[in-house]
């Protein structure tokens, strides 16, 4: 089987929606790094292999995203949690001196506010230890956590 196109997101349904009540999900375990393949062979919880082959432009694939639909049954993107750092500082200053570090390290970063469900304005970023050590070396406030987040991170292209 071939996937070519997403045909929605389980977490974009209306609320209450009984749209796929009763439907066996089967799962396409991924790390947030594939998520970024628009081509890829994959193999679900119950050992089926399918091949993605999403147009050109398509966006990332997403927790939730519903890659095939049968009768009894539907094909779901799962996407495995990832090791993060949540950095939370207290001022703009810290804040500055945060980004700025971890700009000249080119290690991405993804901000969230206080309606979100860190319930705080945060930076997160992939765990590294020498972040980690910068972080406590500055006092900066961070805590280590296992996040699905909903972009995945990706390299970034830089030229100075």
């Amino acid at each position: 089987m071939i996937i070519e196109k997403i045909l929605g997101n389980l977490h974009e349904l209306p609320s209450g929606s009984a749209q796929y009540a009763g439907l066996h999900q089967e799962k396409v375990v991924l790390p947030s790094a594939q998520l970024v393949k628009r081509i890829q062979r994959v193999t679900t919880d119950h050992g089926k292999e399918i091949g993605i082959r999403l147009p050109s432009g398509s966006g990332d694939l997403r927790d939730g995203d519903i890659l095939h639909l049968a009768e009894t049954n539907m094909i779901v993107v799962s996407v495995l949690p990832t090791d993060v750092l949540v950095i939370a500082p207290t001022s703009v200053y810290e804040m500055g001196m945060v980004a700025h570090s971890l700009g000249n390290r080119h290690l991405q970063a993804q901000f969230f506010d206080a309606s979100s469900e860190y319930g705080a304005e945060v930076m997160v970023c992939q765990y590294d230890h020498t972040v980690e050590d910068y972080l406590k070396h500055v006092g900066v406030p961070y805590g280590r956590q296992e996040r699905v987040l909903p972009v995945p991170f990706r390299h970034a292209e830089h030229s100075h």
